[in-house]
């Protein structure tokens, strides 16, 4: 089935319930949303020749337009490509190419200007193109979703990879549904009087977790800042009430910092679901202190959107377990539409308490990486999704995470991977080596840190790394340190011992902290 139907059925049931806020500002009902969509879906596929299983590219920041163009290309049959709007445009170029994407919705329909930057078949659309506005204006009745088999692709979602390239996890219409259940059943309960609040990118698990407030009726509220801001998110809250929403580990910490300073006690907040990065045990219970049991954790992966472990608020609050403090630091247990298990290198289950490697099947797990069966391969084994996440589980089923397997580090919430960012300072003509590294931080979670070898007589300073790096990808991914080493140490096979650099890290920055 189409999921869209989802949204077809509530507006036919809740033609005039509130269904998008700009802020506090009513976008659109629900008949609003659905008959938008349906007539973007239209001009999408009639004007713009957009047929079944073609890709459209969403790259723009949060607006209340996101959600009625990712259900006017569902609505076709069409699959929807959303790009994180904070990378680089060279880097979404990348993804829209690999996509083989039909249209590229952009802010200004002026982002790729150059010829060449996108292969020649992609449109490229201004979010708010005069002609999709008129064909919204001037569309006649609303006729429902085109049907698509629960296996269809519905989503395309480009995760990077240990190789440093994005790779497409192709979400279905299964997938969707399977993980929107479970959202009801072990995350939080939805109502049609949730107001859910999108302060994390669209683009990622925030903008999932749309589909079930959409079939509940709830609304979904777009803040006018366009993301976290907790002052806004404290008034929307008191106003609005019944606020719903996904944060990082470092948005909630800011959120709670906030408290303290304003003296803010969580009014008008029904949940918080976190995720998407390590939530230290002090973090969660400062939070529990200021803002009471409104908290709910959730552990997923772009190869199973946000569905591998919950952990229910009730349990996040509970203080009375012999086994309180070591849940709350766990990702929980497995949701209900998914198995997991961890294991070792032979796939073979671990007992209870030894660390191994998460594990998840299910209805949730993705059909596979986009036109690219030999990663898709790799990760997927008998029906198992291996994460590469390094956890235990207890006798009981709670999983704790240990580490990561592969060297991802998550700042804000977001993923970056070192080898991209190691390939972007090798390109520079004085970098001979380089290794990158993710240091603690105490508002990103973890920060980007890079050790560079230069070549023999030349010269590079940070500034000009810097800036180099600044003009070939997002922002949020370049270091914010560098270290000019003479070498990098490396084992007898000659691989770079990361351990040590960070062990070296830790050292030179307690040196200039003492200086």
């Amino acid at each position: 089935m189409n999921i869209s139907r989802w949204l077809y059925q509530t507006a036919l049931s809740r033609p005039d319930t509130p269904a998008i806020r700009s802020g506090t500002d009513l976008h659109a009902s629900y008949g609003d949303f659905a008959q938008r969509s349906a007539a973007m879906g239209r001009y999408l596929a009639d004007t713009l020749n957009v047929a079944r299983g073609e890709r459209v590219a969403l790259f723009v920041q949060n607006c209340p337009e996101y959600l009625e163009i990712v259900h006017a290309v569902l609505w076709i049959g069409a699959i929807i490509v959303p790009i994180n709007p904070k990378l680089h445009p060279r880097e979404a170029a990348w993804i829209i190419g690999n996509a083989e994407a039909k249209v590229a919705i952009t802010e200004t329909g002026k982002v790729f200007p150059e010829a060449g930057d996108l292969h020649n078949q992609c449109i490229e659309l201004s979010v708010h193109d005069s002609d999709l506005k008129k064909a919204v204006d001037s569309a006649p009745p609303m006729t429902p979703p085109v049907d698509s088999a629960a296996d269809d692709v519905a989503w395309l979602f480009y995760t990077s990879g240990t190789t440093g390239r994005p790779k497409g996890v192709m979400a279905t219409h299964r997938n969707l549904v399977a993980m929107s259940l479970a959202y009801a059943i072990d995350v939080d309960a939805v109502s049609a009087q949730d107001n859910a609040l999108y302060a994390a990118p669209m683009s990622h698990g925030a903008g999932l977790y749309h589909f079930p407030i959409i079939r509940a009726g709830g609304c979904h509220i777009v803040p006018q800042s366009g993301g976290f801001d907790p002052d806004e998110i404290a008034g929307l809250a008191r106003k609005l009430d019944n606020l719903v929403f996904f944060a990082a580990p470092t948005m909630v910490k800011r959120l709670i910092a906030h408290a303290a300073d304003t003296g803010y006690d969580g009014t008008g907040i029904k949940t918080i679901i976190y995720g998407g990065g390590p939530m230290y045990l002090a973090d969660i219970d400062e939070a529990l202190d200021r803002f009471g049991p409104r908290f709910a954790q959730i552990y997923g992966q772009g190869e199973s959107p946000m569905t591998i472990t919950a952990l229910p608020r009730d349990l996040v609050a509970d203080t009375t377990h012999p086994d309180a403090s070591a849940r709350r630091a766990s990702v929980g247990f497995a949701q209900a539409c998914v198995q997991v298990r961890i294991v070792d290198d032979g796939m073979r289950e671990l007992p209870a308490g030894e660390v191994g490697e998460i594990v998840v099947a299910g209805d949730t797990v993705m059909k596979g990486y986009w036109r690219n069966a030999e990663a898709t391969a790799e990760v997927i084994a008998d029906g198992w999704l291996r994460t590469g996440d390094l956890g235990t589980m207890d006798a009981n089923g709670f999983v704790t995470l240990t580490d990561r397997s592969r060297d991802v580090i998550i700042s804000g919430g977001s993923n970056i991977y070192p080898r991209e960012v190691e390939e972007t300072l090798l390109a520079h003509d004085a970098v001979f080596e380089a290794s990158v590294i993710g240091m603690p931080s105490t508002d990103w979670g973890e920060e980007v840190v890079a050790f560079v070898v230069l070549r023999d007589g030349t010269h590079c300073d940070m500034a000009e790394l810097d800036t180099w790096c600044r003009s070939r990808m997002a922002s949020f991914k370049k270091p914010k340190r560098y270290y000019f080493v003479q070498d990098l140490p490396k084992n007898s096979y000659g691989k770079v011992l990361k351990t040590s650099l960070r062990e070296r890290a830790e050292l030179l920055l307690e040196e200039k902290q003492r200086a």
